[in-house]
């Protein structure tokens, strides 16, 4: 029972996402021939409400869900390891015309091939998890 708000969320998160047409395979392939703003304007209202959603929890100093105040630690101001991970996430998205969250809105909708797209993005995260004290970082 604990863990339905977390359902109802991705359920939620489901719905705004198909009704936005993000999950849309040829909004994304517009969005990658820049052929067409739909896409960048959500994208730009999620970054927005980011935005305004960090400043609200340090302004507040709000809590998580086990009552502990929400930390954000300072990054690391090196850009390489930024530039190649965006160009491998970025890379994956256009070849596949879907990132994480949309990868399940669609498994949702019945398009079974992203079982495939799953396999590989768990597959690469597994990956990372065994290699990455080897890799620069």
């Amino acid at each position: 029972m604990k863990s339905i708000k977390y359902i109802l969320a991705g359920i939620l998160f489901g719905i705004i996402m198909s009704k936005s047409e993000a999950v849309s395979w040829f909004r994304i392939q517009e969005m990658f021939r820049f052929q067409s703003f739909h896409m960048y304007g959500i994208i730009g209202t999620a970054v927005v409400l980011g935005v305004i959603a960090v400043f609200l929890i340090k302004t507040f100093h709000l809590k998580d869900a086990e009552n502990q105040e929400i930390q954000f630690p300072e990054k690391d101001k090196s850009y390489k390891k930024y530039i190649i991970g965006g160009t491998i996430f970025g890379l994956g998205w256009a070849l596949t015309g879907a990132c994480p969250g949309p990868m399940f809105v669609n498994l949702g909708y019945g398009y079974f091939t992203m079982l495939i797209v799953i396999f590989g993005a768990l597959l690469g995260t597994y990956l990372y998890g065994l290699l990455k004290d080897k890799l620069p970082h």
